[in-house]
């Protein structure tokens, strides 16, 4: 950045240099940035750590990537990021004094995140509210993106500092919501839902994850978490279910090797095309009501 990374071992903020352009935040925490190249910024978040919600960031930019969009990655969880370990990218930033240089994968995913600005992934970020929620805006205001169809924000748990900042200050096109069968959950994620539609934000619709496991010998669905509460969340909230995404070891093993990008599957083809359904709705819908 503009003072260069944190020293080695360190997890002192940066010193935040000027976004470029147009996309410079104001001094009000509620004045919305601008989105500049960006076409569509959209929040992938679930209330509770825990359930996938990184691996479903993961998988829907590979995917989006596949199809010839132009995607990107801004991973808000800074005190538990986990976009880097999934795509196989280290650190650190770079900042040429116009702007900072994100990272970028091997099939081309931009990609910021707190993880680049440690000595390695086992240093901790221990930071209070400010410096976090100033690092966000620093993150999506301050990078060079270049022009993008998508950036996806990887959001951390609970609905603290961190979401409202997002919510507050950042143009999203709405927010997509991922949690696992357990009532809990669900009873979680509906707290994050509630307080994106108190913000304004589009519910775009609800991916849940990890619902079940294929027996490898006789292919039966086993239900690891118990019965599936993904309907009723969505019609409680009228939006779309996206994806039921199921366990899947291939995926473990393809994260913990830095390659998640590599994995496809039917379940991940619907469910970009899910998403990719739900932005084009509520676009129309915000034009109908311009």
């Amino acid at each position: 950045m503009a003072n260069g990374p944190a020293p080695t071992g360190s997890t002192r903020p940066p010193a935040p240099s000027a976004p470029p352009g147009p996309r410079r935040p104001g001094t009000s925490v509620t004045q919305r940035m601008e989105k500049g190249t960006l076409r569509h910024v959209v929040a992938v978040g679930s209330g509770k750590g825990g359930v996938g919600k990184s691996s479903a960031t993961a998988l829907l930019a590979a995917e989006l990537r596949r199809r010839g969009l132009a995607v990107g990655v801004l991973d808000a969880d800074v005190t538990g990021p986990s976009i880097p370990k999934l795509l196989g990218l280290t650190g650190p930033l770079v900042d040429r004094g116009e702007g900072i240089e994100p990272a970028v994968s091997r099939s081309g995913i931009p990609v910021v995140s707190s993880q680049f600005l440690v000595e390695n992934e086992q240093t901790p970020v221990i930071w209070r509210g400010p410096l976090v929620t100033r690092l966000i805006l620093q993150f999506f205001g301050g990078v060079n993106w270049g022009p993008l169809d998508y950036l996806l924000i990887d959001m951390p748990p609970g609905t603290s500092d961190v979401p409202l900042t997002v919510f507050q200050t950042i143009p999203l096109d709405g927010m997509v919501f991922v949690f696992t069968p357990q009532e809990l959950a669900a009873l979680i994620v509906k707290k994050a839902m509630n307080m994106a539609r108190d913000l304004h934000v589009p519910l775009l619709g609800i991916v849940e994850n990890m619902g079940e496991i294929r027996c490898p010998h006789c292919h039966e669905a086993i239900r690891l978490f118990g019965e599936s509460h993904v309907d009723a969340v969505a019609r409680e909230y009228g939006i779309p279910v996206l994806a039921q995404l199921p366990v899947d070891p291939q995926l473990s093993r393809l994260g913990d090797a830095g390659s998640l990008e590599t994995y496809t599957s039917e379940a991940l083809r619907r469910y970009a095309d899910a998403f990719l359904a739900a932005v084009e709705r509520a676009e129309s819908s915000r034009l109908t009501t311009l």
